[in-house]
């Protein structure tokens, strides 16, 4: 959908539009469709009212009542619903296929006028993957960027740690009364307030498998390039870079050690093409300047088999692709997640980690024991010999 921003709807108005887009089986394309055969979302939602008008497919049109409550419930928690007609609707998306007809937003919307990068990767990231995203988005913040990602475990949170103070933008599966996961409220809360919460789905939807692609092609659709750290070869984090190419945007990605799984998928987009990424000033050189028009910078990467990305989506990966040799316990499993073949400081894995120095003492000695890590001189550690990837 690519229609020019007009005037900021009246709240009548808003309503036929959050109307219409609420209308259950009726995606963007078709959303636009019956726009331009009605001639307004008012008049979409009454000829979908009229028993005589039957449509190839079924769509089941809500009720009023329904939409009002909606409208009521997100005024009363402070968020808005931006239409693309409103010139404040993020004007990299409006030009995208298929951009969502309404969405709900709350915290700072001046953000979205603003050049913006994403920060994409595994869930069950490394220490160092976690510290490169962090690193990526404190710099890029600095440089002016909003950070962009999904609020997911892993290197979409370092990501919107560090890009906090800057400007971050989190997209959400689900509707903005239900953030995922859990454990991530108390950082949602924080981009509510200093940043930008955004979503497509109804306020009270719980995210589903499929709606995490749905996502994942809004952060991509919101960003000039898009950055991934680590991703295993069946990930959503190469969903988004599939998307971004097909939007036009820079895929960019920071090489991982061959022997983790978690960078197959990363590793194949440089093999593909990406931009290889190692610092920020990587970043800043592959970013487009002001004169060049995003859609022109096309990218292709092999398409991946979509029902298997989708399986991960939904599965919210958790658990290490590292091989167990010796049964460790305790905390030694989430500590040895957070490693890889590469050196890491001590003191920053037990933070990562959220553990006490005598508690990452203990799951240390553990994996010390089972070969699995190695301590290096300067305080540091990696893993071990035994640490092999699983086939």
């Amino acid at each position: 959908m690519t229609a020019a921003p007009d005037r900021p709807l009246d709240e009548p108005e808003r309503l036929d539009w959050l109307h219409l887009a609420r209308v259950e089986g009726l995606g963007p394309r078709g959303f636009e469709a019956l726009l331009r055969r009605a001639g307004s979302a008012g008049e979409a939602v009454r000829l979908l009212a009229d028993p005589a008008f039957a449509p190839g497919r079924r769509l089941v049109l809500p009720k009023r009542a329904d939409i009002e409550a909606e409208f009521a419930r997100a005024e009363k928690l402070g968020i808005r619903f931006l239409a693309l007609p409103d010139p404040e609707y993020p004007a990299l998306m409006r030009a995208v296929d298929g951009a969502p007809p309404v969405l709900s937003v709350k915290g700072q919307v001046a953000l979205l006028a603003r050049p913006a990068v994403a920060l994409v990767g595994a869930r069950n990231a490394s220490g160092l993957g976690r510290k490169m995203a962090g690193l990526l988005a404190s710099g890029l913040s600095e440089a002016g960027y909003v950070i962009v990602s999904g609020l997911a475990r892993g290197i979409d949170t370092e990501a919107h740690r560090a890009g906090l103070a800057g400007g971050t933008v989190a997209v959400l599966a689900g509707g903005l009364e239900r953030p995922y996961p859990p454990e991530n409220l108390a950082l949602f809360d924080a981009i509510a307030e200093k940043g930008l919460v955004l979503s497509e789905m109804r306020l009270w939807q719980g995210p589903r498998g499929q709606d995490f692609p749905r996502r994942n092609r809004l952060i991509s659709a919101l960003s000039l390039g898009i950055v991934v750290v680590e991703a295993a070869r069946r990930s959503g984090s190469l969903i988004t870079a599939r998307m971004a190419g097909e939007q036009g945007r820079d895929v960019m990605a920071v090489p991982g050690s061959p022997l983790d799984p978690r960078c197959e998928g990363s590793n194949d987009l440089l093999r593909d093409g990406a931009t290889l990424v190692t610092s920020v000033a990587d970043v800043l050189a592959a970013l487009p300047t002001a004169a060049q028009r995003p859609e022109t910078r096309l990218h292709q990467f092999r398409e991946p088999e979509s029902d298997l990305f989708l399986a991960a989506d939904a599965a919210e990966g958790s658990g290490s692709h590292l091989a167990r040799p010796v049964p460790v316990h305790g905390h030694a499993d989430a500590v040895l997640d957070l490693l890889t073949h590469g050196a890491i400081d001590i003191d920053e894995l037990g933070r990562m980690a959220g553990l006490d120095a005598a508690s990452l003492s203990g799951a240390l000695f553990d994996l010390e024991l089972s070969g699995l890590i190695e301590r290096l001189p300067g305080n540091r550690v990696a893993q071990g010999v035994m640490s092999v990837p699983r086939e």
